[in-house]
């Protein structure tokens, strides 16, 4: 039976690797973008793209993901020569400078590939492989690692939200082992606030043990989402990210490996809680293990 907090090997490219399972790894969000839902154009040049990069490695996080396309809803789209311009020198910039894994958000094939041959070592898409399915290949001949993302955009969904994971998360696998792409290289994302309304977003979470069905580990990306200002009543994206590290600390306690986050330093702390309570728990229950009983 699969663990969440078993040791799993996440192969990436170049050689790389991530352990997954014992405690919680940050991915930071470096959005090269003019209209990024909450960010946009604070990092739209590479220079400043690279210097965020490096201040979220000091805070904490061991994967910097980069993206040239706002994903949020309405947004305009951009060609892959204009997504490939914002990002490709970024990724360079840092591969030539840092020890960072770096993640590539795009659901293009090419992007992908070019991004990858730049020093990106893990491929970051939303669309689940489902929007240009040549993206499986690019990962499994790079050896790159994979995350797939559910989404409800532009389809009809199932009422059940988990259901709905299953349905579209099945499919996006069917692809992925078709290419060729090994287990130890995909992580899934359940895909919160991606067509979600507040209700499905907190019943994911409240069912998350549902998703390991799947046997892989889970990447949460729930920061600054719609849902938790409606949670909180803070309308301003920028002033959600207390509630973003509670919903870290709780998914991670649920078993979520890796979380994609704007605030490092907000999310390095509610992990660093939630990862000493997690072994709290492991030592009481191998006392109790060995006959030992609480006193009482």
């Amino acid at each position: 039976m699969f663990s969440p907090f078993d040791p799993f090997r996440w192969s990436l490219a170049h050689g790389r690797h991530l352990e997954l399972g014992p405690r919680g790894i940050l991915m930071a969000i470096v959005n090269v973008t003019p209209d990024s839902f909450s960010d946009g154009g604070r990092f739209d040049s590479a220079d400043a793209a690279v210097a965020r990069a490096i201040l979220c490695l000091e805070e904490g996080a061991e994967i910097i993901d980069i993206g040239g396309e706002s994903t949020r809803p309405g947004a305009a789209s951009v060609s892959a020569a204009e997504e490939q311009d914002r990002i490709l020198p970024v990724i360079e910039a840092l591969a030539g400078t840092t020890d960072a894994i770096i993640s590539v958000d795009t659901y293009r094939a090419e992007t992908a590939r070019l991004a990858v041959a730049a020093g990106a070592h893990i491929v970051n898409d939303v669309h689940g492989l489902q929007r240009e399915p040549d993206i499986a290949a690019v990962a499994a001949q790079s050896g790159a690692g994979l995350c797939i993302m559910h989404t409800g955009r532009d389809r009809e969904k199932r009422p059940d939200v988990v259901e709905d994971q299953y349905l579209f998360l099945g499919r996006s696998l069917e692809i992925a082992r078709a290419a060729g792409v090994p287990r130890e290289a995909m992580v899934l994302d359940p895909g919160f606030g991606f067509a979600k309304d507040a209700d499905e977003n907190l019943e994911l979470m409240a069912r998350f043990g549902e998703l390991y069905g799947f046997e892989l580990p889970i990447l949460a990306g729930t920061s600054r989402k719609r849902f938790l200002g409606a949670v909180t009543g803070r309308e301003a994206a920028d002033d959600r990210d207390a509630g973003t590290a509670a919903t870290t600390a709780l998914l991670r306690m649920a078993g979520a490996a890796v979380f994609r986050v704007h605030d490092v330093a907000i999310n390095r702390d509610a992990l660093a809680v939630a990862d000493a309570m997690l072994s709290a728990r492991r030592r009481v229950a191998a006392r109790e293990a060995q006959g030992e009983t609480p006193a009482r």
